[in-house]
């Protein structure tokens, strides 16, 4: 008995999004099982600054991915509400939990104490987590493509950093590949759709809260159905 799931191609862009998520999730696992697995001996590793690097920016990368690409999922799934979440000093909430990360990252390259490390990868997890969920939450679901692709550029980032980590040259060339070719595509849409391209990296920084509120709703999904008619 042959079971086949079949997605609509104007649902692609979930589907990717739905991708992306595994790789964020993918990235914190493989990052902080290197951690746990190579604390001891990190220290006297000619490499050991490189690796503990690439730890924790895969640590902060894969977590921002992964709730970023579930919020982008749910928005253009209709799970969530597409219009941007206008929190009181949104901007102000994202500098935040993304500059938490500096002193955690900080105390975490320059400790010998796995304990205190794996406090610093928490710290990392919990902050990305949270700051990939909010700052893609920030922004309209009419610019959720966009969104994907920037979050395509960051998975290849995270890929580059786990091979870094894992000293496979084969992770790290095709995860600076994705990453950069990702980052192209993003500034080709953005220019496209006239959307500046740090505003949608920051969680829509520099947008008019009152006009983002009232234009959501009269924008169209670049893969709506509707387009396709």
């Amino acid at each position: 008995m042959r079971i086949y799931f079949q997605v609509a191609i104007t649902d692609l862009p979930q589907l990717v999004a739905a991708f992306h998520s595994l790789v964020g999730l993918g990235a914190v696992g493989i990052s902080v099982a290197s951690y746990i697995a190579g604390a001891p001996t990190l220290d006297a590793d000619p490499l050991g600054v490189v690796k503990k690097t690439s730890i924790f920016l895969g640590t902060f990368i894969g977590g921002v991915t992964f709730t970023g690409s579930l919020t982008a999922f749910g928005k253009l799934q209709g799970l969530l509400a597409s219009k941007p979440l206008l929190l009181p000093g949104r901007n102000a909430i994202n500098a935040a939990l993304a500059g938490v990360n500096l002193p955690a990252m900080y105390a975490f390259m320059t400790t010998a104490d796995p304990t205190v490390g794996l406090a610093c990868l928490g710290v990392s997890t919990a902050s990305s987590f949270a700051f990939g969920g909010h700052a893609t939450a920030s922004i309209g679901g009419a610019d959720m493509p966009v969104v994907i692709t920037v979050l395509n550029s960051y998975s290849g980032w995270a890929l580059c950093a786990e091979g870094f980590m894992l000293a496979n040259d084969l992770l790290t060339v095709v995860g600076a590949l994705v990453g950069a070719s990702g980052a192209i595509l993003s500034y080709i849409m953005c220019k496209a759709m006239n959307r500046p391209l740090l505003s949608v990296i920051f969680g829509g920084y520099g947008i008019n809260p009152q006009l983002a509120a009232s234009t959501e709703g009269k924008k169209n999904y670049p893969f709506s159905s509707n387009n396709f008619v």
